[in-house]
């Protein structure tokens, strides 16, 4: 099994609206589109991304539906350079992006925005991979032993660096042991309180990216991970299974 992240999807209510937004203000453009009767998805990420760099999934669904965000899942994390998180953030804002926590309120780490649909977008210093390209997804898990262990059992995927333990919460990083630093993590955080998530349905999945379908598969099911969609459901072109609190993880191959 490859292993590596290949991408995040989410869905949205405005599909012009949203690749406006994040090909303006990320400089993303498109790298692919499957237009189908009832539902259109569209591949976007930075001109340079990196052949291990993660792309965003839009899915736009053509019955103007409306999603409810949940708080199962956390945010996406964009990367720009060491020295630019505060001419980056001021960038957006002069932009007319939606403000959520600027740098100053978060020690000067990091900052938020959000997209048109409310999706949380976590803007981070890194001395690697195109300015804007995918660092990480965070989800929020319940119990931080069984997340980790479904990620090291399930798709053999290592903790990295990044472990952040704190009084009320914990963060852990986890990727493919042999990831090239450009490629996308996973970051699991796990509160303390005791509390339970809602899923929602504004975000869709995390896709992994598999060298054979069927093979990979079989490995799943028989390490015990939920069969959600397998890959004849799905016309051999992809498979769905869940991770411990109902996340979807999607198996794709990719040339």
């Amino acid at each position: 099994m490859d292993g590596t992240l290949d991408h995040v999807m989410i869905r949205v209510e405005d599909l012009e609206e949203s690749l406006d937004w994040y090909q303006t203000h990320l400089n993303y453009e498109e790298k692919g589109r499957w237009e189908a009767d009832t539902f259109t998805n569209v591949f976007l990420g930075p001109e340079d991304v990196h052949e291990d760099g993660a792309l965003l999934e839009l899915t736009y669904n053509h019955d103007d539906r409306t999603y409810e965000i949940g708080d199962a899942w956390g945010h996406i994390a964009v990367r720009v350079p060491e020295d630019a998180l505060q001419e980056s953030y001021d960038q957006l804002m002069a932009e007319g992006v939606e403000d959520y926590r600027d740098p100053e309120s978060c020690g000067n780490r990091y900052a938020f925005v959000t997209d048109p649909d409310g999706h949380e977008i976590e803007i981070v210093k890194r001395d690697h991979g195109a300015k804007w390209s995918i660092d990480h997804t965070m989800i929020r898990v319940e119990d931080a032993d069984e997340a980790l262990g479904y990620w090291t059992r399930k798709f053999e995927y290592t903790e990295v660096p990044g472990r952040w333990e704190a009084d009320s919460f914990s963060n852990y990083f986890v990727a493919p042991e042999d990831a090239p630093d450009e490629a996308m993590k996973v970051e699991l955080t796990y509160n303390y309180d005791g509390r339970e998530y809602t899923m929602g349905d504004g975000w869709g999945h995390i896709a992994v990216r598999v060298d054979d379908l069927d093979d990979a598969w079989d490995d799943l099911m028989t390490r015990e991970a939920p069969d959600y969609r397998d890959p004849a459901s799905c016309d051999h072109n992809y498979a769905f299974t869940k991770d411990q609190d109902g996340h979807e993880v999607e198996l794709v191959t990719r040339d």
